[in-house]
């Protein structure tokens, strides 16, 4: 799943060195993944009002249901 949300940032973004991605677990099957970008290429991650964010938290929780996990993703500045 994490590569899944790796591949989506990885095909915005110039600085793929600086893409971290960090997976939190919790116990009732939630999952949260946090992610962190270059500074100044956050604004193509979120996208114009928010609606590229916006589809790469539908779809990780549509992958996530695959699996019967709920997914959150989280940009980190």
């Amino acid at each position: 799943m994490e590569d899944v949300l790796r591949v989506i940032v990885e095909n915005l973004v110039e600085n793929k060195d600086a893409i971290k991605i960090v997976r939190e677990d919790k116990d009732d099957g939630f999952i949260k993944f946090k992610v962190t970008v270059a500074q100044d290429e956050m604004g193509k991650v979120i996208g114009k009002q928010g609606k590229v964010a916006q589809s790469i938290k539908s779809l990780m929780r549509a992958v996530g249901g695959k699996e019967q996990k709920k997914v959150e993703v989280e940009f980190v500045d």
